[in-house]
């Protein structure tokens, strides 16, 4: 064996690179594809629809909290009564849930959406600011501090929900 052999054979590619590579050709979007992401990137649009699956996301949540809450006076009422006040627990407290859930979402995604287009970048300064923002917003009845804790709080956890979602590099 030469030394030119044993050259060529370190060089030597390993077969998964000699075999031919498949390119698939690149594919235009379809005009309803094109208008379908031009709807959806409307801020409103996508404000909108975040309220409502908030606010079903809430109705849910509500439900499903109200039913687990017991009257304190389960001895002094009968089954019927006992049905009745749940029911009526879980649709007060669905109901408020609802409206909060929509609430957060419609804010947090008009912000996000309006800062995203402000900033013309996707990153996570956006998810923090819509964060504050969205945190500042419902805690503001409390005062200042209590917006500024929520302003700090709700971006906190929006930046681990992220992280979790993997969003953002």
């Amino acid at each position: 064996m030469s030394s030119s052999d044993s050259e060529n054979e370190a060089i030597k590619l390993p077969s998964s690179l000699d075999e031919p590579r498949v390119v698939e050709p690149m594919r235009l979007p379809t005009i309803e594809e094109v208008r379908g992401q031009d709807i959806w990137n409307n801020c409103a649009v996508r404000s909108v629809t975040s309220g409502v699956m908030g606010g079903a996301l809430g109705l849910a949540m509500g439900l499903f909290l109200g039913a687990l809450d017991n009257p304190i006076t389960q001895d002094e009422m009968t089954g019927r009564q006992q049905f009745v006040y749940t029911a009526k627990q879980m649709g007060r407290r669905s109901w408020n849930s609802c409206k909060t859930f929509a609430v957060m979402g419609f804010i947090f995604s008009a912000t996000e959406c309006v800062v995203e287009k402000v900033r013309a970048k996707h990153d996570m300064t956006n998810t923090v600011a819509a964060g504050c923002v969205t945190g500042g917003t419902l805690s503001a009845k409390g005062g200042p501090k209590a917006a500024c804790m929520g302003c700090a709080g709700f971006a906190a956890f929006s930046v681990v929900i992220e992280k979790f979602l993997e969003r953002h590099e």
